[in-house]
């Protein structure tokens, strides 16, 4: 089994996942894929949601669904990609929002990693792909593993927000509680659905808002200014 070298909070509250028959067929499933295809993001980046953004500091979720499936995107945070590489559509267009939305620039950089490390759970539904074959890894395991980090969070996260980005991600409103929690919830950022209730929802000031309503630290959402891949 690959390691998974998660954060002590982490691995305690998912320990019933990780030890279970479903996710040691889920790695053997990954591992045997690897061994024939290109997947995506690389074994060391799957896990990156966790490994960077400890339970104990959530305070927002963004879900996604599926990793990038191209070469040199993926790096284990939804809609993020590394330093350097050319931003897909759906970031381009978060990048959009994010600038109208708190008055910034667009950052050169598509790497959201200083999100993370601030609080913000990038978290995919499927955590690994086969090289330019969208979903090719859904239905494997990987659901039921995100699903049980959402409820994590619900249960053991004194107040946070979730950004519920398209019908996918809206369907794991059910699980979320409403009453400790904030859900913003609108169409996907993708070019197909952006320009249908996306744009203008201002989802990064509003989730401030709600931080600082419960008592709460605000997330800086500005994003490092970098212009070329740094060395």
């Amino acid at each position: 089994m690959v390691s998974l070298h998660l954060p002590e909070d982490w691995y305690k509250s998912l320990e019933t996942d990780i030890e279970s028959e479903y996710f040691a067929k889920l790695q053997e499933f990954v591992a045997s894929e690897r061994s024939k295809f290109d997947i995506y993001p690389s074994e060391a980046d799957v896990f990156n949601a966790l490994q960077l953004t400890p339970l104990q500091s959530v305070r927002v979720v963004i879900i996604g669904q599926d990793p990038y499936h191209n070469a040199g995107q993926a790096h284990g945070l939804c809609f993020s990609v590394p330093h350097g590489a050319e931003k897909p559509p759906s970031l381009v267009n978060i990048m959009r929002e994010l600038a109208d939305d708190i008055g910034c620039r667009a950052p050169e950089s598509g790497c959201l990693s200083p999100w993370a490390q601030k609080g913000v759970l990038l978290l995919n539904t499927v955590l690994t792909v086969r090289a330019h074959q969208p979903n090719s890894h859904r239905r494997r395991g990987w659901e039921t593993f995100t699903e049980s980090i959402v409820r994590t969070v619900n249960d053991e996260a004194e107040s946070c927000v979730f950004f519920l980005w398209g019908a996918s991600a809206r369907s794991k409103a059910a699980m979320i509680d409403q009453d400790r929690h904030t859900i913003i919830a609108s169409p996907h950022p993708s070019p197909l659905s952006a320009h249908t209730g996306f744009f203008g929802t201002r989802p990064f000031t509003r989730a401030n808002e709600a931080l600082v309503k419960r008592g709460l630290a605000p997330i800086d959402w500005h994003l490092p200014d970098y212009t070329k891949a740094p060395d």
